[in-house]
Parts: structure tokens; sequence; C-alpha cells
């Protein structure tokens, strides 16, 4: 077998392996932090059963970099494809969706933020002729903050780490709160910006009436892969405009990770995946040949 298609079988099977166990881990609520630092939160849970996969995916890079082409380890093709098959199943299904949702014709949606990397405000001209200046002002506020913080991009990534964890629904329960405190940030995000929350409640009230006529919203499908919309689910509606209504909490000023954190918490992730090749190299060999001799004396 080819060194490249053995090590992609090997990534989906020990990749497979890390991350549907991790993806088993249950959501949790973090009901004493403001909407920003939660939604942080959020969605670094989205990500934690994704991570691991990418220090084994490079450390078995690093063995792949010594190992000759083709294979000359003896061990059993067939065990290793049908092990791997599973999670190779998840892995397509995932990347097809991901897909799909860049190529097929974005969802008419009354208001919302479309584009992955130069995100801009999309506003359907009848539903801005039919809304106050006070509603229209905090939409476009709440849409703006959606495209200072690229979300449709975010949202894009979140829905496909949440793919690849397929078919456990802890993962999707995790990305649909994620979304809800999405939104919920954005919204604290445009009062803090001068949008009243009186009037974002009246512009969510008059987009989700607006939107009755579109049939896909018909089902509470308003926020897409590559689309960050004004709007949620029926039942985030409500809980969103109660939420508006009532008096702005006084949280804490979160905390804002500043731009050498930022680029420290890069260098280590660079310094991980870089041991994690090292080791690869060195040691993979170690590892790797027992077991593929057992597949084959098994």
């Amino acid at each position: 077998m080819g060194r490249e298609t053995l090590l992609t079988l090997l990534v989906m099977l020990f990749g497979g392996l890390v991350m549907q166990p991790l993806a088993l881990l249950p959501s949790r609520a973090s009901l004493d932090a403001s909407p920003v630092v939660a939604e942080r939160r959020a969605w670094r849970r989205l990500w934690l059963p994704v991570l691991p996969v990418l220090v084994v995916g490079v450390w078995l890079c690093g063995w792949a970099l010594r190992e000759p082409d083709p294979v000359t380890t003896r061990f059993d093709h067939g065990m290793i494809v049908g092990a791997s098959l599973p999670f190779l199943v998840v892995a397509l299904r995932a990347a097809l969706r991901a897909i799909w949702v860049l190529l097929r014709r974005p969802v008419e949606l009354p208001v919302c933020t479309v584009g992955l990397v130069q995100p801009r405000v999309v506003f359907d001209p009848y539903l801005a002729r039919v809304m106050d200046d006070g509603p229209m002002h905090a939409a476009l506020e709440h849409e703006r903050a959606h495209a200072r913080h690229r979300d449709p991009l975010r949202i894009w990534l979140a829905q496909l780490a949440t793919d690849l964890q397929w078919p456990w629904p802890w993962a999707h329960r995790r990305f649909q709160a994620w979304l809800e405190l999405l939104e919920h940030a954005r919204d604290d995000e445009a009062r803090n910006r001068g949008a009243s929350g009186t009037n974002l409640a009246a512009a969510v009230v008059a987009t989700a009436r607006h939107a009755r006529s579109t049939p896909r919203a018909t089902r509470g499908e308003f926020v897409f892969g590559a689309q960050a919309g004004l709007l949620g689910d029926a039942r985030a509606l409500v809980v969103r405009v109660d939420r508006l209504l009532a008096p702005m909490p006084d949280f804490h000023q979160p905390y804002e990770l500043s731009a050498w954190r930022a680029a420290a918490a890069l260098m280590l992730a660079f310094v991980l995946l870089g041991a994690a090749l090292a080791w690869g190299a060195a040691y993979g060999n170690d590892i790797l040949h027992p077991f593929l001799l057992w597949t084959w004396n098994v």
C-alpha cells in the first residue's frame, strides 16, 4: 500500500478513536458569566474534541516522513480499511456538507451577514421601509457586530467541527448552545454601541414576522453555514426578546485576550504540533510497526 494512502487511513482510524469518545462530553452552560465570556467558552468546547485529532495527525505525518513508499511492513490491508471506514465516512460527510454550504445559493433572509472572508450586511429593502429608524439602527448594529467578528466564517467552521463529531447528539447540542450565546453576545455588543434593547427586540420581532413569507424560515432555520442572521429558532427568540426588554445586566468587563497573549497561545500551539511531528519522526516506527504487524498476525 502507498504511504500516503496508509497515512490517510491511519489518520482516520486513530483520529476517530480519539475524537468520538470526546464527542460524548456533555454540554455545560456558563450561567455565571456574561454572554461574551460564555460564548468564548462554548466556542472552545466545540473544538475540544477536534483539536487532539490535529496532534494525532501531525504525529502520524512525522512517522510518514521516515517511512518508505510504498510501505514495506506487512499488515492486514482489509482490517485497516475496515476499521477506518466508519470514520472515513464521517469525515467525507462533513466535507461534503461544508462544500455544499459554499456552493449552494444563500437563503434569502430579511437581514443577515454573509461572506466568509469579507462579511457584509444584507438588509431587505422592504423590511427597511416598514421598520422605524430606531429598530433598523439596532438591527444594523447587531449585524455589524457579526461582521466585525467574522461570524459567518466561525459558524461555517463550527458546523464543520460538529459534523466531524456525527452522529452524537451532544455535539449538535453544543453547537446550538453556542449559536444562542453568540446572538446574546452580539446583542450586548450592539447595546454597548448605543442600540436600545427595546429597539433591538422590536427589530427581532419585525424580522420574524417578515420572515414568515420565506419558506425555509417557516421551519425556524434562520442561521446557515455561511450566514449569521438576526434570528434563531422559536424558543431562542422568546428568550432573546425577554432578555432585550429587561435591563442589561451589569457584568464585569469581560477578559479581553490581548495581542501578545494571542500570539503566545498561537506559538504554544505551533510548539506542540512541532513536538508531535518530531516525536512521530523519532518514535513513530516503535509504535506503528508493532501495530501493523499485529493486524497481520491476528
